[in-house]
């Protein structure tokens, strides 16, 4: 790879990095969260994929929220140890939500469509979170 063809795809991880992190920042400020600041060090970013921030809350909470090429989505800290944990959990939760959506009576196709996403979603998080080498330096 050359060069420029390096800075070029360094430019559009830092560009993926920075829309991720926006994303994070709206969705909390739709679930009416004020995003105080970020944990770098407990906040993991698997580029083209996902990212998952810890973010402090100026309610004093702090929160995991994962952003990217999928469904933003939010926890409380207390739900996972680590961004690993909090990708585990979010996985569980998204096959659970998708199951009872399966399951309404009411289900229309936008309703349809929207599970089978986060089941995909779901999956592909799942293989993430049991990748060993993506977290050599997780914190436990």
């Amino acid at each position: 790879m050359s060069e420029q063809q390096e800075q070029q795809k360094e430019q559009e991880i830092r560009e993926f990095q920075r829309h991720c992190f926006q994303s994070a920042q709206k969705h909390l400020a739709e679930k009416g969260i004020m995003p105080k600041s970020v944990v770098d060090k407990d906040s993991r970013f698997l580029a083209p994929l996902c990212a998952v921030w810890k973010f402090r809350a100026q309610n004093g909470k702090t929160y995991w929220v994962i952003t990217g090429r999928l469904p933003a989505d939010h926890v409380e800290v207390t739900a996972a140890t680590n961004a690993r944990e909090a990708m585990r959990y979010f996985s569980l939760q998204w096959q659970m939500q998708a199951e009872q959506l399966l399951n309404s009576q009411n289900l229309d196709k936008t309703q349809h469509d929207f599970a089978q996403l986060l089941i995909k979603r779901a999956h592909g998080l799942y293989e993430l979170c049991d990748k060993d080498a993506l977290w050599v330096n997780e914190p436990s």
